[in-house]
């Protein structure tokens, strides 16, 4: 478990409770996220072949696996330590997770190629999105999901147990489980 120093550990629950942060000018969160930038360049960099290192070094990055997981390289993130996946994960290649906050994926699921996961907001006025201002939501992947290629999920997003959501989508909103969800905006297409 990574540790970080009471400054940066305030800083990184204001971050997480989805309360404005400054972040563009933070060193201390600055800091950590190039700790991380670091790691994801070292596992894209591990031969395919030495599975043992490569498992063992995105059990560093990430904040809680289970004991089987595949991610194809290369994979980006931004903090690591605010990633859960359960038993069974797969990712196939360019996964990126902005997790600003936490991202939680259950049991048995399987990421296409270049899916991405993004939990920080922005402000809408130019000012306040100039000056850093941002905040983060959580995205929350149930059970038994399957994300085609090339799908985004974004913040505060809920995608149920067993949900398969086609590829090229754009998550916007919480989809039931159960269901086919595809598009752009992503909706629902059948109960499964």
């Amino acid at each position: 478990m990574r540790q970080f120093t009471p400054e940066q550990q305030l800083e990184l629950d204001k971050m997480m409770c989805g309360e404005p942060y400054e972040a563009s000018d933070n060193t201390l969160l600055l800091e950590i996220l190039q700790e991380t930038q670091e790691m994801c360049r070292v596992y894209n960099n591990i031969r395919p072949s030495q599975h043992e290192e490569k498992t063992a070094l995105i059990k560093r990055i990430l904040g809680k696996t289970g004991e089987r997981l595949k991610i194809i390289q290369p994979f980006f993130c931004d903090y690591g330590f605010n990633i859960e996946v359960g038993e069974d994960f797969f990712a196939n290649t360019n996964m990126v997770i902005l997790d600003e906050t936490r991202v939680t994926f259950g049991n048995h699921v399987f990421i296409g190629p270049n899916c991405s996961f993004y939990t920080p907001c922005h402000p809408l006025d130019a000012e306040s999105r100039n000056a850093g201002k941002q905040w983060s939501l959580p995205i929350t992947v149930g059970d038994n999901v399957w994300l085609g290629g090339n799908v985004t999920v974004c913040p505060g997003v809920t995608i149920g147990d067993g949900a398969v959501i086609g590829a090229g989508s754009v998550v916007t909103h919480d989809i039931p489980q159960c269901v086919l969800a595809a598009g752009n905006p992503c909706k629902v297409i059948k109960s499964l």
